[in-house]
Order: structure tokens, then sequence, then C-alpha cells
């Protein structure tokens, strides 16, 4: 994690007045089965999509809320990052997109008995929403549904 003084001013001065919302209490379900056990979907908020999706929109005013289905079987070679903020230094996604989509590494828990199995399609949503009461009426309630029906026990969200 970096310094605020690290960011260009512009940044500075968003985030110091950006009007953050608290969520109380934080939603919290403790796991009824080992992790061992469980089907573990991964959300990534780094903008990826597939060789053939649609790039997020970065012209929509406070943030592209839709996401992505990234298929459990993809390579992460294949993924393009379209994170929109300019507050980090993109290459390290672009070099390795493990760094904030870790399939590899929970294929590697998988093969060691750490976690059950994956999901079939994971998420991508866009980062930098700063909108987020079309996130959370619309768009969040979808993609628990569709976690819910693919019977995943957890889910590991990457912020980015």
């Amino acid at each position: 994690m970096g310094e605020l003084s690290e960011f260009p001013l512009a940044t500075r001065l968003f985030l110091k007045t950006y009007q953050w919302r608290r969520i109380d209490p934080v939603p919290w379900t403790v796991l009824s089965k080992p992790l061992a056990r469980c089907r573990l979907g991964l959300i990534s908020t780094a903008g990826f999509v597939g060789p053939s999706d649609i790039p997020f929109d970065v012209t929509i005013r406070g943030g592209d809320s839709s996401f992505r289905e990234i298929p459990g079987d993809i390579q992460v070679s294949q993924l393009r990052e379209h994170h929109r903020s300019d507050a980090f230094d993109h290459q390290g996604l672009a070099a390795d997109p493990n760094l904030a989509f870790p399939i590899d590494r929970l294929r590697e828990l998988v093969k060691r008995g750490r976690i059950g199995g994956l999901n079939a399609r994971h998420l991508s949503f866009m980062g930098s929403i700063t909108a987020t009461g079309r996130l959370q009426r619309d768009v969040l309630p979808l993609a628990a549904r569709l976690f819910e029906e693919d019977g995943v026990d957890v889910a590991l969200l990457v912020p980015v």
C-alpha cells in the first residue's frame, strides 16, 4: 500500500474529499464446512476481461458497475486489464494478472487439498466505482445470485 504523498495532487485531493460509504454491520457468514470441502468463486476489481469480452466503459460517470464472467479454465495470459484508475502503475497487472486474479495460485491450493474446488466461472468488476448505489442495488444481487446458483460456498474478493 502506498503513502498518500506518492499520489498525484488530483488523486490526493479526491481521496481526501470523497464521501466514503460505511457498511455496518459488515456482511459476514461463518463457513459451515472446512475450506478443503468448499467451492470458491473469485472476484476481482481489476477490470479484467477475456479475449472475446467487451471492455469496461471508462466513460460512464461514476464508473461502469457491470461485471464480466471469467471462465474457470481461462489462462491468465488471456486476460486483459481495463481498469480506469490512473492512481497506480498498471504494468504489474499486465506482467502477471495473478496479482489481481490469482487463479493459478488457487488452482495450486486445490491440488494441495487446501480448497475443495473452484467455480466454473469467476467475476471481474471495474474498480474505482465512485457511484456505488447502482452497483449495490442492481448489480451485486445479480452477481451473488450467480454464485448461489453455482453452489459457491466462499468468495475471494481481490480489490484493486
